[in-house]
């Protein structure tokens, strides 16, 4: 457990807007008619009209129900629906009708099917690259549970980034996350550049568990020491009551302080700051 007291209050800098609201219902519009969901979405992102003006847009494949419920996340947690079988397609035709440039796939934890929904990213890949060859696909993926022929799945669909985030410091592992583990995640990413050393990777941690700063940068040396190419830190919201207490909000420099830190590690791709998530900003090197 953090050894830090709970903060109540919201900073300035941390206040959520939901964006333009006829970019975010536009999206909104397109996805729901398609029975399709959203991390921007599911998860209130604040940056979600920005990104939709950018032409990015994060998909959730596998419905909205996770199988681990994490104390941290705002996505549904329980008994995992019935895969759509029509998914990889409307995504494939939202992908077409938004515009999109850059597409990031992500997905609930399926520790319910056979491959942990491996060969569903995959299939969704090919579905969008069948209308779109050019288009830029990113990958989110849970840790499916250490399983490299799973891994290998999608790396062999080469995606031209690999994301899986460690969320936490190794301490707040057991607290934060639920059936994930820390040792695990660093080797999915190690896996990664096992498989094909050609593939950005790319993971993420959110600020505000109780972790000190010793502990963030001793985070980012292991992630850079399995090759992990890509880093975003973001602050910690507490979605409901029901949720982890934020334990502390980073601030703006601090964020920035820490930015610099991963800079001079080797990161070749770096966004550090409060209102910052896994996807933010992701096709930007592209």
């Amino acid at each position: 457990m953090p050894h830090q007291t709970a903060s109540s209050r919201l900073p300035e800098w941390v206040r959520r807007t939901i964006g333009t609201a006829s970019q975010v219902s536009t999206v909104e519009k397109i996805v729901k008619q398609r029975s399709l969901h959203t991390i921007c979405e599911e998860g209130r992102c604040p940056n979600r009209a920005e990104c939709y003006a950018q032409k990015t847009a994060t998909f959730l494949l596998m419905g909205p129900v996770c199988t681990r419920a994490c104390g941290f996340c705002q996505v549904a947690g329980g008994k995992a629906l019935p895969l759509d079988p029509q998914e990889p397609e409307k995504v494939a035709e939202s992908v077409v009708l938004l515009g999109l440039k850059y597409v990031v796939l992500t997905s609930v934890a399926r520790d319910d099917l056979p491959d942990q929904g491996a060969g569903w990213f995959v299939r969704t890949m090919e579905s969008i690259r069948a209308r779109n060859p050019e288009i830029k696909i990113e990958v989110l993926i849970p840790d499916f549970r250490g399983v490299e022929a799973c891994i290998a799945t999608v790396v062999a669909a080469r995606p031209v980034c690999f994301n899986h985030n460690i969320e936490t410091v190794q301490r707040l592992q057991s607290y934060a996350r639920r059936a994930a583990t820390y040792a695990r995640s660093l080797a999915v990413l190690a896996a990664v550049k096992r498989l094909d050393a050609k593939i950005f990777t790319k993971s993420g941690l959110m600020l505000g568990h109780g972790e000190t700063r010793e502990e963030v940068i001793e985070t980012l040396l292991d992630l850079r020491k399995v090759g992990c190419d890509r880093i975003t830190l973001g602050q910690y919201l507490q979605p409901s009551r029901d949720h982890l207490p934020v334990h502390k909000y980073w601030t703006p420099a601090e964020f920035a302080e820490l930015g610099a830190v991963a800079r001079d590690l080797g990161f070749a791709h770096v966004r550090s700051g409060p209102l910052v998530r896994s996807s933010y900003h992701a096709g930007e090197l592209e």
